[in-house]
């Protein structure tokens, strides 16, 4: 099949432009590679990171080199808000070092060789996985199909377009704005530029929208061992609603997100930072009451209640719903 032999170039090695003298850091270089391509997956990220690590490794047997990636590892999840997508890709190229047997001559060779197959495993599965499902996908996706979606995701993103641009299919999609991350505007405006139509809805309106839906498509952060899916928060009530509206729900990921998890809930998921940023309403109302005051400052002889009438939504959602702006007027 054509899609086992498709490649990604590999990112640039962070190592090379830096002083050989300088302490190697696994945080460092996790987030070097993610700046270098803005849709390398974070596992594949993470397993780019460790081969670095075992490459410039000084460990000269093999408990030495699992010690190192065991603590590097441990480094590495500590220092992200959401070590879920990152902790898939550190256990499945741990479990790829410990299978790989030493045959006791080289070590150094040995460390070569292991940096050299994880990043070929890399380059490889990537573009492999995401054609594979996107082949699986398509199948459900009909002509004049709605589709609901959540947040952003790469894979879902590729198998849309490959279903309006590839196959010609008329489709629509409605995507959530994903609060906190607003992702959900990124979807849009990918999706927009390729000609596609699209409609960001807020995450409270799934309920009202689900009846107008054919199928909903997510993508996922990590599977767990439960078959239970991890993905931006919101991804759970939509799929309850579709469940409750007889829509199909399909979630979308790659074999090197399945996680070594069996959580019992959803409060047993790892994590080390707050789950969800709440404004300062202080802050937020402050700051209003400046805007206020300066409008009303420089406006002169201008009407000093003109924008004081009650907004519908935020500035961003009218920015890509025109007709909102217009009721608003047509009100005043």
């Amino acid at each position: 099949m054509s899609a086992s032999t498709s490649t990604i170039s590999p990112p640039p090695n962070p190592a090379s432009s830096s002083s050989s003298s300088a302490p190697f850091s696994i945080v460092e270089c996790y987030h070097s590679y993610l700046a270098s391509d803005p849709d390398l997956p974070m596992p594949i990220a993470s397993i780019y990171a460790l081969s670095q690590l075992v490459s410039q490794s000084k460990a000269a047997t093999t408990s030495e080199l699992m010690e190192s990636i065991r603590s590097s590892s441990q480094e590495l999840k500590k220092s992200l808000s959401n070590p879920v997508p990152a902790t898939a890709g550190l256990d499945l190229f741990t479990r790829f070092v410990v299978t790989k047997s030493w045959d006791g001559d080289d070590f150094e060779a040995h460390k070569q060789n292991l940096f050299n197959l994880a990043r070929e495993f890399a380059m490889h599965t990537v573009p492999s996985c995401r054609e594979k499902i996107a082949e699986l996908a398509l199948p459900f996706i009909k002509d004049d199909a709605v589709i609901l979606t959540h947040s952003y995701s790469r894979v879902v993103m590729q198998v849309l377009k490959k279903a309006a641009l590839k196959q010609s299919k008329r489709i629509s999609v409605y995507v959530t704005e994903s609060r906190p991350t607003g992702l959900g505007l990124k979807t849009y405006e990918q999706l927009t530029q390729a000609g596609i139509p699209c409609t960001v809805v807020l995450d409270s309106a799934v309920a009202y929208l689900m009846p107008k839906v054919d199928l909903c498509l997510v993508g996922a952060e990590g599977v767990v061992e439960s078959g239970g899916i991890l993905n931006a928060i919101g991804t759970y009530g939509m799929a309850l609603i579709a469940k409750s509206a007889n829509k199909p729900f399909f979630a979308l990921a790659e074999s090197f997100k399945f996680l070594r998890l069996f959580p019992l809930s959803q409060y047993d998921l790892p994590a080390s930072g707050p789950i969800l940023p709440f404004p300062d309403l202080e802050d937020q109302d402050r700051t209003e009451e400046e805007e206020e005051r300066k409008g009303i400052v420089g406006s002169g002889s201008g009407d000093s209640n003109q924008d004081k009438s009650p907004r519908l939504m935020s500035k961003e959602s009218e920015a890509l719903n025109p007709a909102v702006t217009d009721v608003e007027q047509g009100s005043n």
